[in-house]
């Protein structure tokens, strides 16, 4: 991720944000896309399992997660409010003392981080400018599994990221949403 696309990322997901998010998380659960990436990896077995959440936002994928058996989890996130946040929760859940909360871009942090059995990344392809350097990093950390969401290139989800590109761009912030093409994902990775 580029310098602009960090800051970018760090001023679209900003403390006031996230604050309505973390509100709406804690009286829904997780989004439909991290129940449905959840429920996946849940069903391929996660005891004892490590668990590297890139892009980890509130921290749903984390608190799921070990409350269904992996043993401890690492949350890498460019945006301070997210960390932020997600640390507020795991400590509310008491899970706090198993997750390693690291701020950044995962493609700078990657000599860093260690690997994990299992490394998810939901929604975040499409807030990435590199998105080779991401999947091809972020899947080599996966030991045993490796679970991602990204939105489908559809001519919908193309026309919706242009918009919110436009919409965005309207307020000097440098944040951009990007959708990848399937094959060249899958072909990445």
């Amino acid at each position: 991720m580029s310098r602009c696309q960090c800051e970018g990322v760090e001023a679209m997901f900003n403390p006031r944000l996230v604050r309505g998010s973390l509100i709406r998380y804690r009286k829904r659960g997780p989004a439909k896309t991290t129940r449905l990436l959840t429920d996946a990896v849940r069903a391929a077995g996660v005891d004892g399992a490590t668990l590297l959440d890139i892009g980890g936002g509130l921290g749903a994928i984390e608190h799921t997660l070990l409350a269904a058996g992996v043993i401890s989890a690492t949350d890498v996130d460019a945006s301070s409010a997210y960390l932020e946040a997600a640390q507020e929760e795991a400590t509310r859940r008491g899970l706090a003392d198993r997750i390693v909360f690291r701020k950044g871009n995962f493609v700078d942090l990657a000599p860093e981080v260690s690997e994990a059995d299992i490394v998810t990344l939901d929604r975040v392809l499409c807030c990435y400018d590199d998105m080779r350097s991401l999947a091809r990093l972020s899947a080599q950390h996966a030991k045993r599994l490796y679970a991602v969401v990204y939105p489908r290139d559809e001519w919908w989800s193309r026309l919706f990221g242009r918009i919110g590109n436009v919409l965005v761009s309207l307020t000097r912030s440098q944040f951009r949403l990007f959708v990848h093409p399937q094959s060249e994902v899958e072909g990445v990775l």
